[in-house]
């Protein structure tokens, strides 16, 4: 018999629905925890990582307009039948799960996991929301998409980047706010169903952060006891290296919308790699006067987010050195 959590159901043409759903937040360790997940044998985990169907609804994805949004687009699982089918090959005694972690900041992708998946269980790792959003800028950054060398303006330009129709990737600052979210999760789906756990676990003590997901998910504790670090990019310096390769990377990506999903990759596999051939692995600290600037907008939030879980998060409120699976494994070896 088929192992599958309440409310899991078989697809009539092949594939199956998943069981279990790494729901957010990005660049907060869910690829990681992804790659962990997959180790262990009671578990599926989808091999394409963030198929965003439940950003879809059945339809094709909206017209993003950020740059490379489109060429993204293509990737998108968005068909059913497609969706079910990443799941066809898991066994009889594994539950299935898939990681997008946009799902937690996408309010229509809450609603419809709600009611296609009513028992699933949902996984939801929540950062430094400026971390989050350092993180997130850096990431775009570094692959040359992310026009502005500034984080704090990028930031302060978001709110028109979401008028002119940018994707979420590009809301650096709405997607920490994880207490509006939890919120309106709770609405939907029963307290039970969701594990919250913060970034900070998963480096400084993974053990104990799998199993506390092992049991949640109802499967053997100390199977899996190790984390893969994150998937970081080096820091790159502006420059005119920038100036001149980062316009060619956004005109290629908004070409790479005509061709297959995996062509512009491969051709800007090249040019991203001058961008970061002059990296600095080590990006800097945020200063305090950045890290004010960027905390102040979510601290409402942060009070909403404790008093939904219960949980203290006073470290998100002062300064400190943004923490990251590659400065606190630095720090292990250092000491």
């Amino acid at each position: 018999m088929v192992r599958m959590l309440p409310g899991s159901a078989q697809a009539p043409r092949g594939g199956r629905l998943p069981d279990f759903l790494l729901v957010g937040a990005p660049k907060a360790g869910t690829t990681a925890l992804h790659a962990a997940l997959a180790q262990h044998p009671e578990l599926f985990l989808s091999r394409v990582k963030e198929p965003k169907y439940y950003l879809c609804g059945d339809s094709p994805p909206p017209a993003y307009r950020g740059p490379g949004d489109a060429h993204s687009n293509q990737e998108w699982i968005w068909q059913r039948q497609r969706y079910l089918d990443l799941f066809a090959d898991a066994g009889e005694h594994q539950l299935a799960g898939e990681s997008t972690p946009f799902y937690l900041y996408h309010r229509d992708a809450r609603r419809r996991i709600a009611t296609d998946l009513p028992g699933a269980k949902l996984v939801a790792v929540l950062r430094d929301p400026v971390d989050r959003a350092y993180s997130n800028w850096m990431h775009l950054w570094a692959d040359g998409l992310e026009p502005c060398g500034d984080v704090v303006e990028a930031c302060a330009r978001e709110g028109a980047r979401i008028d002119a129709g940018w994707a979420p990737f590009w809301h650096y600052r709405a997607m920490g706010m994880y207490g509006r979210q939890l919120a309106d999760l709770y609405e939907h789906v029963g307290r039970e169903q969701v594990l919250v756990i913060r970034y900070a676990a998963l480096v400084d003590d993974p053990r104990s952060a799998l199993n506390r997901v092992a049991r949640f998910l109802g499967i053997a504790e100390d199977v899996v006891t190790e984390i893969p670090s994150g998937n970081s990019r080096p820091f790159v310096h502006p420059s005119v290296r920038t100036r001149v390769l980062g316009p060619v990377v956004r005109a290629g990506a908004r070409a790479g919308q005509f061709l297959p999903p995996q062509a512009w990759r491969t051709a800007s596999r090249p040019i991203v790699g001058q961008l970061h051939q002059r990296g600095n692995a080590a990006r800097p600290r945020l200063t305090p006067e950045q890290r004010e600037a960027l905390r102040e907008p979510f601290l409402e939030d942060i009070s909403l987010l404790e008093g939904l879980t219960g949980e203290s998060y006073a470290d998100w409120r002062v300064h400190r050195d943004g923490d990251s699976f590659a400065t606190r494994n630095a720090g292990r070896v250092s000491g």
